[in-house]
């Protein structure tokens, strides 16, 4: 066959990927002439924007990546016109298999294809009726390179299963609470003790790269190597609205906040990133509490609790439980809808519950439930009920 008779094939077979949403992905790749000003390949995926399909289109860079996305037509149009001529090699990956066109500078072309009766990778899965595939992130990105989750070939690392898996759930989740619960244009995001920042990179390529939204990211972390690791990976990947800055949740202090994360923050430091967000009216809020210690303290075994709790374990992890309800109890009474569930297996680690907290009506009955729990339990302090009642 001739070339253009090859590439038609490729193409026909490509949108019909497309229009039945069975792509997984499409690239091109092997430009033929070297120019380092110009995209090294394109990487293509189908996804979903404000309940229309897109096809977005990765510019890969030697030194960045963009982002942009296409109706599906347009952009099959836009790759149609830089194979042959801005690039030699196309491979396309749907539920069925794989093609493959190979063109030489002399102009002919070589297509192959590979029937594939395995079931794809879940990460590949894109077409799928009522699925929601489109949020997780592709274990290629190449953040996750400099991170150490994968390899330059796009493969997770088995030291970054455990921090990969925990990517995904992690977007999962603020994914739903941004679609039932979306934030204003130009919304500002903050990460309150970012640590390596893994999480923080995720969410940021989701919300921009796969739904569109317009923000910015701020991640907060006391380590000064950390920060500065963090902001060359995004200068590196063209991140523009992700920045790192040093500071602690005790000393940071924002213009302004409508996502307040917090995950791991240490006992009261959870409470303290929690009023933060409260001063500023934070739309969602969102932390992963650890080392509750304070109410520990305070702590009274109710008489008929004691057969019960008398085990050191279990009163560990009762006092755990009676602070993240007070925690959700006083979001509620400050105007609050809470929720409270496992983030990741308890294989992975046992501190593992988290709040979520979207703005809502105040819930008058949480004040009463709040000073039951604390007579209860003999409960004298708690480090947020404490802040807010000083900022009254």
């Amino acid at each position: 066959m001739s070339a253009t008779t090859e590439l038609n094939t490729f193409w026909e077979i490509a949108r019909e990927a497309v229009t039945t949403q069975q792509l997984a992905k499409l690239t091109l790749s092997k430009p033929p002439r070297k120019n380092p000003t110009a995209p090294r390949n394109l990487y293509a995926r189908l996804i979903e924007l404000k309940g229309k399909p897109q096809l977005q289109v990765t510019y890969r860079y030697s030194d960045r990546e963009e982002v942009k996305n296409y109706a599906p037509e347009a952009g099959l149009q836009h790759l149609t016109k830089a194979l042959g001529t801005d690039y030699l090699n196309g491979d396309l990956f749907g539920t069925g298999g794989h093609t493959s066109i190979i063109i030489s500078r002399k102009g002919n072309a070589r297509l192959t294809t590979q029937t594939s009766h395995q079931r794809p990778r879940q990460e590949e899965m894109v077409g799928e009726h009522n699925r929601t595939k489109h949020r997780d992130i592709i274990a290629d990105r190449p953040y996750l390179v400099d991170l150490g989750i994968t390899n330059k070939e796009g493969i997770v690392l088995p030291t970054g299963k455990r921090k990969y898996k925990q990517i995904n759930k992690f977007v999962e989740i603020i994914d739903g609470l941004v679609k039932n619960h979306p934030l204003p244009d130009g919304a500002r995001i903050v990460d309150m003790g970012s640590g390596s920042g893994y999480l923080t990179f995720a969410l940021y390529d989701h919300l921009v790269n796969n739904l569109g939204l317009k923000l910015s990211i701020t991640g907060v972390e006391m380590r000064p190597n950390l920060v500065e690791k963090c902001n060359a990976i995004t200068r590196k990947v063209g991140f523009d609205g992700l920045h790192f800055v040093e500071g602690t949740i005790d000393n940071y202090r924002a213009a302004k906040i409508d996502m307040l994360i917090a995950l791991h923050a240490c006992d009261t430091a959870t409470d303290d990133a929690l009023f933060q967000g409260l001063q500023h009216t934070a739309e969602i809020m969102v932390v992963a509490p650890c080392c509750q210690k304070q109410v520990r303290r305070d702590m009274v075994v109710p008489t008929d609790l004691k057969p019960l709790l008398n085990n050191g374990i279990l009163l560990e992890r009762q006092a755990a439980m009676l602070t993240d309800g007070l925690r959700a109890l006083l979001l509620e009474r400050e105007g609050y809808k809470t929720k409270l569930f496992e983030f990741i297996p308890l294989e992975h680690t046992a501190k593992n519950v988290m709040i979520t907290a979207t703005k809502a009506r105040p819930r008058v009955q949480a004040g009463e439930e709040i000073a039951k729990l604390k007579e209860t339990f003999g409960v004298r302090r708690h480090r947020l009920e404490e802040l807010l009642v000083a900022d009254k």
